[in-house]
């Protein structure tokens, strides 16, 4: 009967002992699983920023930037409240790097000045000679103007004829080569800067667009000199002038907007609705396309 004890204790010890290595096992497994289990972090979005330039449509103001958080948002572009209308030029400066090289030479209402050339090679196309007196003979080429502009004068000639104001032309288109000639003959004669209150580089000088004219009384007295202002044709043109098409292109007074001095024997032919505008306002072109004033 003991013996039968002994041999009971000795099988519950093993199967106590047993049980005990199986949970140490077991806990062994369970510190191994969690150290190699890894986390992986959530991403994080993120917000992207853009800069878009928003440039104004008018001549003059400065461009902005303006920057979006998001892909759906856009720059709006609000038109100038003052439009300016103004001749188009190309933004290629000429060789001193200041003047601008005009688009469209072509145009009726091309603005030329110190600051806006004509370029080199251009030559209108539709050159005549009007039907008018002239206070040289020779057929030559000053004493042709564009089609349109040729036109004009000769009513505007027969206007003041009428009216007992005989006029004469003095000098109407010139080409490149001939302004060249012509300036540097007056630069050497009173220096460049002074040259330059009464002439024009090649280039700038609108008798080179067939659309001006010099002119002057029948008797052909004071052509182009002062001594022509305040003279009867002076006055008449004043007057009517603009009835033509035709505007004083350097007024008295306006000098440093034009860049010249006063010539009254100057016309230009733009047009009679725009011609008589700058007249009835007192006008330059200058002022008219709201351009900034020209320098000397």
């Amino acid at each position: 009967m003991k013996g039968l004890m002994k041999t009971n204790m000795k099988i519950k010890m093993n199967v106590s002992i047993a049980i005990l290595l199986a949970l140490t096992i077991v806990a062994g497994c369970g510190s191994k699983n969690e150290g190699a289990s890894t986390i992986t972090p959530s991403p994080t979005p993120t917000a992207s920023v853009t800069t878009s330039p928003t440039v104004s449509p008018s001549v003059g103001t400065t461009p902005t930037t303006s920057a979006t958080t998001s892909p759906a948002a856009t720059a709006t572009v609000k038109p100038s409240s003052n439009p300016v209308t103004s001749p188009a030029a190309s933004p290629t400066p000429t060789k001193n790097g200041a003047i601008q090289v005009i688009a469209k030479p072509e145009s009726i209402t091309v603005l030329v000045n110190k600051m806006n050339s004509l370029p080199s090679s251009y030559e209108p196309t539709d050159l005549v000679y009007p039907n008018i007196a002239f206070t040289f003979s020779e057929k030559i080429d000053k004493r042709k103007m564009r089609q349109a502009a040729a036109t004009a004068i000769e009513k505007l000639f027969a206007g003041a004829a009428k009216d007992g104001v005989p006029l004469a032309g003095v000098s109407a288109y010139r080409s490149y080569a001939t302004q060249k000639s012509l300036f540097e003959a007056y630069v050497k004669k009173d220096g460049e800067e002074k040259a330059k209150t009464y002439s024009a580089v090649p280039g700038t000088s609108e008798h080179e667009t067939g659309l001006a004219i010099d002119v002057t009384g029948s008797n052909g007295k004071c052509a182009a000199a002062d001594c022509f202002g305040g003279t009867k044709e002076a006055i008449w043109l004043e007057k009517h002038a603009g009835e033509y098409g035709f505007i004083i292109r350097y007024p008295q007074g306006k000098a440093a907007i034009t860049g010249y001095q006063y010539e009254p024997w100057h016309l230009r032919y733009v047009g009679a609705d725009i011609a008589q505008e700058i007249q009835s306002k007192n006008l330059t072109m200058e002022e008219y396309y709201h351009t900034v004033a020209v320098s000397k």
